[in-house]
């Protein structure tokens, strides 16, 4: 079954691949084959947050001199706490991504994220997909989303409610994997 279950040229060799491997094993279903599979460009996802440091840089600046001059006394940890949030958050994306796999399987697409103390594996059949949409980023790839109406809570989804795979660096071999998939299953994803 390991044969079926790995595309070696898929993955990049991270820190997190022995535990997105095992996340992919456990989320398979019996007789279940990958038909494609990769990971976000966890760089681009991070420089989309990158105005965090244009505020969090000198804003924690501030707070140490702030710090050093006692100007806030007793009140300088929550500047501190903010600054420090602030030029963080874009390395707590990149670790985000970098826990991050896609995957298009012969029944249904998998979103999968391990590493982070608990696994999560997110299936969509094939039934409950709508039309694919392409949204390309400057150049760098694009997202691929093929449900909609989705909680905006989900780190996969955008702002209107489109839930898909996001930061693919190649996202034109993904709408293609996942077409071929759902036309090989039938017109409503069901063998």
């Amino acid at each position: 079954m390991a044969s079926e279950t790995t595309i070696p040229d898929a993955f990049r060799s991270t820190l997190f691949e022995a535990p997105l491997r095992r996340a992919l094993d456990a989320a398979l279903q019996p007789g279940e084959r990958v038909l494609w599979q990769a990971q976000p460009d966890a760089y681009a996802a991070m420089m989309m947050v990158r105005a965090l440091w244009w505020i969090g840089v000198p804003w924690l600046a501030l707070a140490l001199l702030g710090l050093s001059r006692g100007w806030l006394g007793d009140w300088i940890g929550l500047p501190l706490l903010l600054g420090v949030a602030l030029v963080l958050g874009p390395f707590v994306v990149l670790l985000h991504h970098l826990h991050t796999l896609y995957v298009v399987t012969d029944r249904r697409a998998l979103i999968l994220r391990a590493g982070l103390g608990r696994d999560r594996a997110v299936a969509t059949d094939f039934g409950a997909m709508n039309q694919l949409e392409v949204l390309d980023i400057r150049g760098r790839g694009g997202h691929l989303s093929f449900a909609s109406r989705a909680s905006t809570a989900s780190p996969d989804t955008d702002f209107t409610g489109r839930y898909g795979f996001r930061f693919l660096p190649d996202v034109a071999a993904a709408r293609g994997a996942l077409e071929a998939a759902r036309g090989a299953a039938g017109a409503h994803g069901r063998r």
